[in-house]
């Protein structure tokens, strides 16, 4: 059992339940009900759903891989440095975003980034 793997997949599937209840409620929503073009709309749609693909699938690994499990996988250190890379380049563009937007504490407002700058620092320091 890896204890900082494991607690990056707990982090992931918490992110991924608010994901789907916050996240539908207080993003997906309001997007698909605006008054905006179709085309983005369904593009908005699209780029919700892969990112809750992305979530499940690597909160799974992450869980399995914790707890000692193997899945399919012959290098597990290197699936799970892939799930940390992935992870900090989304906290780095959403701290960017959120940073630089003129949302009045836009850090707080848009607070994802900690999640996954723990995932990803769980995950990376986990390999070493």
């Amino acid at each position: 059992m890896n204890y900082l793997i494991l607690a990056s997949g707990v982090i992931a599937a918490l992110a991924t339940i608010g994901h789907f209840a916050v996240g539908t409620k207080e993003f997906l929503k309001p997007v698909l009900n605006s008054n905006i073009d179709e085309i983005p709309k369904k593009v908005m749609h699209s780029l919700f759903h892969y990112m809750s693909v992305y979530m499940t699938i690597t909160s799974i690994i992450l869980l399995t891989i914790g707890t000692g499990y193997n899945l399919v996988f012959e290098n597990t250190a290197d699936v799970v440095k892939l799930i940390g890379f992935s992870y900090a380049g989304f906290a780095i563009v959403q701290f960017v975003i959120a940073i630089t937007s003129t949302i009045d504490k836009g850090v707080f407002k848009l607070f994802q980034w900690i999640f996954w700058v723990l995932i990803a620092i769980f995950t990376l320091t986990s390999t070493l």
